[in-house]
């Protein structure tokens, strides 16, 4: 059957088990290297019936171009929309990369001291790598980094030259995140023989391929594994408590200095756990909140061991700041201090490259963030980027960090096979993000079927586990579920909430937004008594579309959708309502529907990152609120590109 082909060699890997060990951004140093493989690869896509002629014939024995055509394929980037081939868009299976290249000759003298290490920054969703020919690693998940250590074979090979192939499968099942289904059309008058669909129950288009930066590095072979970091302070003492694993021997010695990003030390510690207190400290605040917003911090750690008879010394710095997170009954508190999340939601989206890492659209982004007076996004729906979370940690943008649990909308989704899978999820994000001062939050969902009996266990476990991991941070899930029958919502620190008023239901009468907002907003705390992040809101609108009366897609109806929300917001911000993320901050790409053309169109900026009126009724609103807070520096008081 052709079911058995799509997905019978991604069943045979088994489910990819939890990276064990640390996994620490990949930074260069004087005891570390590294290459970045970005650029051009061998591709193509399996169109077999089964899907599975690159595993039959082995196509990671030899060279990619020895056993069929291969086509140019950029890294990262999403293949789907590269060639003029419809096929390849909506393409469902297997596809092979590969790349060869030239190690450096120091790499591969010394076995006994240099370790190498191959790492992918993401690759959807599902993924088996190869070097030269020997299978290295797999990995389950779209959005999350995993590495291998390839020293034993480039080391022992005959030569510099190192051929990886990769081959990822981009289906998805009632038991990934996010899930799908294969859905198979047999009537042969209509559809032809094998015919199938990937459904799915998200609303941005499944763009597969390697998304971010492929890199291979060097280590010690006794290095530092992993770092964790944790801060507080009380009056004018910062204290930063630190653990950190080695790996590689058990007989090494660790020294750690803190330092200033003017380069002066201010705290200096020994051993694998401790902490550090520093002395008028500079914490780090969120944009708007200081005058220098976003201070980091660089924590040292330097590795001192013996190995082969020589003496090795490992070196790895990690950026650090000092803040404090919490959530009362109707706040939420970033040291000590009130903060309101007046903000977006995004996607990881764009013309041509689709989900591939762009660093040119990331600044643009980011300038555009600030020229709004935004202070905070969500990373709707799934961990974005590391070069992503850099930035918010550096600028001061505060971040809701969700892991890609979209979709979840049917009964198969929260049994004992998914919830495994979501558990070790939430342990590669944690184990990814738990040091960057601007995560003040984690997401564990968006829009579940959280009504169903069994996402009551289903939740209740995937928040422990959670906050077993990382008890520094409070966590939520995002709803737009009916508040009396939210099976979830009993166990987040903060409700978060979607809802489009007149515009999915009473479509076109804005007359009602305000008091069913209202109403929505009294239910949910009354219910819970927790504080309440407006996590969605909007309306769709064509660039240039204009009517007056506002009528549904103009520019005039989507202003006037906003204006209707925030008049409610300025009310409850007063009590319990702490934050308004607006959907979205861009137009991105969806499937085709007759509902959406050419995407999703709730962007107040175009997908070319241009302006739409609801991009300026929302500067004006933010840069109010960001003037009224009694935090905000006068230096900072207006932002100007």
């Amino acid at each position: 059957m052709a079911l058995r082909g799509v997905l019978g060699a991604l069943l045979l890997c088994g489910r990819a088990l939890a990276l064990s060990g640390g996994m620490l951004s990949p930074r260069e140093s004087a005891s570390r290297e590294l290459k970045e493989l970005n650029g051009i690869w061998s591709f193509r896509a399996d169109f077999s019936e089964r899907r599975d002629q690159g595993f039959v014939q082995q196509w990671y024995r030899q060279p990619l171009r020895q056993s069929g055509p291969v086509i140019d394929m950029p890294v990262p980037a999403s293949f789907n929309e590269l060639t003029q081939d419809p096929n390849l868009r909506q393409y469902v299976g297997w596809v092979w990369y590969e790349r060869e290249v030239l190690l450096p000759r120091s790499w591969l003298l010394n076995a006994l001291t240099t370790r190498v290490v191959l790492r992918v920054g993401s690759a959807h969703y599902y993924t088996i790598v190869w070097v030269n020919g020997v299978q290295v690693t797999e990995h389950e998940g779209g959005h999350l980094p995993f590495e291998a250590d390839i020293s034993r074979i480039v080391q022992a090979g005959p030569g510099a030259l190192c051929r990886i192939t990769v081959a990822l499968n981009n289906t998805l099942t009632p038991h990934t995140l996010p899930p799908g289904a294969i859905q198979f059309l047999a009537d042969e008058s209509k559809y032809p023989k094998g015919y199938f669909v990937q459904n799915t129950k998200f609303d941005f288009f499944n763009y597969a391929g390697i998304h971010r930066p492929v890199v291979l590095y060097t280590t010690p072979t006794v290095y530092i594994d992993d770092i964790t970091v944790t801060t507080a302070w009380t009056g004018n003492i910062g204290v930063v408590r630190y653990q950190v694993l080695v790996a590689g021997s058990t007989h090494y010695s660790l020294s750690l200095s803190l330092r200033e990003k003017e380069g002066k030390v201010v705290a200096t510690g020994n051993g694998t756990v401790g902490e550090l207190k520093v002395v008028d400290p500079k914490l780090w605040w969120p944009y708007l909140m200081h005058e220098n917003p976003g201070y980091l911090y660089y924590l040292e750690v330097t590795l001192l061991a013996q190995a082969g008879g020589e003496s090795l010394e490992d070196l790895y710095t990690l950026p650090v700041g000092i803040r404090t997170v919490h959530v009362t009954r109707s706040q939420f508190l970033i040291n000590g201090q009130p903060f309101y999340f007046h903000g977006v939601n995004k996607h990881e989206d764009a013309d041509i490259r689709g989900k591939g890492l762009d660093w040119s659209l990331i600044v643009k982004d980011f300038n555009l963030l600030r020229w709004l007076g935004a202070n905070s996004f969500r990373t709707s729906h799934y961990p974005y980027a590391e070069e992503i979370m850099d930035l918010c940690d550096a600028y001061g943008i505060v971040v809701i960090d969700e892991c890609p649990a979209v979709g979840m909308r049917d009964q198969e989704n929260f049994g004992n096979k998914s919830l495994a899978h979501h558990l070790t999820v939430m342990e590669e994000l944690i184990r990814r993000d738990k040091n960057r001062p601007s995560v003040v939050m984690w997401s564990v969902a968006n829009e579940p079927a959280s009504e169903l009996t069994p996402a009551a266990y289903y939740f209740k476990t995937v928040i422990a586990h959670t906050k077993a991991i990382d008890p520094t941070r409070p966590v939520t899930f995002v709803s737009n579920a009916n508040y009396a029958h939210d099976h979830g919502a009993p166990y987040v620190d903060v409700i978060c909430v979607n809802s489009y008023f007149s515009w999915y239901h009473d479509s076109g009468h804005l007359e009602v937004i305000q008091l069913q907002l209202n109403t929505q907003f009294e239910n949910w705390y009354e219910t819970y008594q927790k504080p309440i992040i407006q996590s969605e809101y909007g309306a769709d609108s064509i660039a240039g579309l204009h009517n007056d009366p506002p009528l549904m897609f103009s520019e005039e109806y989507h202003k006037a959708v906003l204006q209707k929300y925030h008049s409610v917001f300025d009310k409850k911000r007063k009590e319990y309502v702490i934050g308004e993320l607006i959907w979205n901050f861009a137009d991105f790409m969806t499937a085709q529907a007759v509902i959406r053309v050419l995407g999703n169109k709730k962007g107040i900026f175009t997908r070319q990152r241009q302006p739409k009126a609801a991009a300026f009724i929302l500067r004006d609103r933010y840069w109010k609120l960001a003037n009224e807070s009694s935090c905000i520096h006068p230096t900072v008081k207006y932002y100007n590109l």
